[in-house]
Parts: C-alpha cells; structure tokens; sequence
C-alpha cells in the first residue's frame, strides 16, 4: 500500500513532467495527441501509415515501467485489490474510454491543454465519477 505520510511532490512533479514532455513531443514531431486509448486502439487495428509511431510510443511506456522496476523497484507498490478486480476495473476504464471518446490522458494531459471545451467536460466528468465511487466504495465497504 502506498505511504501517503512519507509523500514528497518531487516524484510526482518529475512524473508529470515525462508525462508533459512526451505528449508535447508527440503532438510537435507527429501532429498526434498522446491519448492512449486512441493510440492502443490504432495499434490494435492498424493501418500501414499509422501503425510504427503506436508501436514505439507503446513500447516506450512498456520500457519506462521496466526501467522503473530496475532503478527504483521501491516505487512500485503491490496491489491492494485481487487480479480479478483490477481485470474488471481496466475493462470498465477501457469501455468507458471508447463510450467518451478518449481517456483521462488524453482528454486530461492533451486535451485541456488545447483549450478543448469536450475535454473539460469529459475531465470534470471523470473525476467527480471517481470521487463518487471511491467514496461510495469506502461508505459501503466501511473504510
């Protein structure tokens, strides 16, 4: 479980920054906003001229994770919940992402960041459903 009592922003601000980094240089060498859902959808049902940056793009977060268990392996915490809850989490998050248009990265991170009026109503929309269900969660689990 996380240590929220020992938590220091510098972590958070570095990953933030990667994160800006790499959307901002994604939308300026490629035209593409770094919504990841888009970009696995595209890498999953490709089509020739689109397919290399996905692959790339995806295999760099698939080697920033492993980078990460390697240098900093105390960053990465254990799951709190079963393999089988968080499957069905991510397949919610995934059907919510095509039902929305796009995911919280992509809306959030790209798409606020461009002045997009969807992706503010898109963003306050996850978040006050995030901050609902944890909070039911908590109520009704009594946490």
């Amino acid at each position: 479980m996380q240590d929220f009592t020992h938590f220091t922003p510098v972590a958070a601000l570095e990953g933030g920054a990667l994160i800006g980094l790499a959307a901002s240089g994604l939308l300026f060498f490629t035209g593409r906003v770094a919504g990841i859902s888009g970009i696995l959808d595209g890498f999953l049902r490709p089509s020739a001229r689109d397919w290399g940056w996905r692959a790339i793009f995806l295999a760099g977060l698939l080697a920033s994770g492993a980078g990460l268990l390697v240098l900093r392996p105390t960053a990465l915490v254990e799951p709190i919940r079963s393999l089988g809850v968080l499957t069905v989490a991510g397949l919610l998050v995934g059907f919510g992402s095509r039902m929305g248009s796009g995911c919280t990265s992509g809306h959030g991170v790209c798409g606020i960041s461009r002045f997009s009026l969807r992706s503010l109503v898109a963003t306050l929309t996850f978040m006050a459903t995030g901050i609902a269900t944890v909070t039911l969660v908590r109520i009704l689990g009594g946490r």
